[in-house]
């Protein structure tokens, strides 16, 4: 079992940054992935972007790319969304995912078996 607790959420204006971050708690990850999804109002949750546990490789979607960053922290107790040159489209709810199977991360929801409950971040223009 894992416990996933998202924070960091706000409102902030368009160009602004925010970090989310995630506190993992119960089982350890050997091999496993860690993600971020966000899901808009009246839209289906999407990948934003992965990290593999064991090889420490991450996946961005397309539209974060060059200014979102994932990480984790040493004692790997957390993971962090660094989010840059927010956007209005970025405006979401942002939920942390784990799943301890790897070492592929996959960028469907489906495939991660553990959520945390959002984290709300909304840009005004």
């Amino acid at each position: 079992q894992v416990q996933l607790v998202e924070s960091g959420g706000g409102s902030v204006q368009a160009g602004e940054s925010l970090r989310l971050s995630c506190t993992l708690s119960g089982d350890t990850f050997g091999d496993g992935c860690l993600a971020w999804f966000r899901q808009a109002q009246g839209k289906d949750r999407q990948l934003v972007a992965t990290l593999s546990t064991g090889r420490n490789h991450t996946d961005y979607a397309t539209s974060v790319k060059g200014r979102f960053t994932i990480s984790r922290d040493n004692g790997e107790s957390a993971v962090y969304l660094g989010m840059t040159s927010l956007k209005p489209e970025d405006t979401a709810m942002y939920y942390c995912a784990a799943d301890l199977r790897g070492p592929v991360c996959w960028r469907a929801a489906g495939a991660y078996k553990y959520w945390g409950q959002g984290t709300q971040v909304t840009v005004s223009s």
